[in-house]
């Protein structure tokens, strides 16, 4: 009966070593030996708890690991991409190739346009990338 507490803390371990690396990696491991722990209450055949566990294992790296880490990719809307590109902001200087700022979200940053136009303060723009601290706009 106390083959069910190891498998549990061999769980915590494993979701613990997933908070400190998140690569959803040992998630796998803990997710099979939370069910393995549950199967630990039917049967005491070591054989039949291991390969509970491997199996459970290769089918939460086959299944689970791929849905988890599918909203994990670098085209996702993340950071200043997420957060400011495509988003309207207000022109608070004249915004031309040279000179100019913007106001999004209460805060001012640097912009420019990409091409000869010169667009007014009190004009709205569009963000249509970022460049470090000077972000790119485009008139509305």
């Amino acid at each position: 009966m106390v083959l069910w507490k190891i498998l549990a803390i061999c769980g915590i371990v494993f979701i613990l070593l997933e908070i400190f690396t998140p690569t959803m990696f040992f998630l796998n491991f803990a997710v099979a030996s939370f069910v393995t722990a549950v199967v630990s209450l039917f049967t005491t055949s070591i054989s039949v708890l291991v390969l509970t566990f491997f199996i459970l294992s290769f089918l939460s790296f086959v299944f689970l690991r791929p849905l988890l880490l599918q909203g994990k990719n670098k085209d996702n809307d993340t950071g200043v991409e997420g957060k400011y590109i495509g988003k309207t902001a207000k022109v608070v200087e004249d915004v031309s190739k040279t000179a100019g700022a913007i106001k999004i979200y209460d805060e001012k940053w640097n912009a420019r346009v990409e091409d000869e136009t010169v667009i007014p303060a009190g004009s709205e723009v569009i963000i249509i990338k970022n460049d470090s601290l000077m972000m790119y706009v485009q008139a509305k």
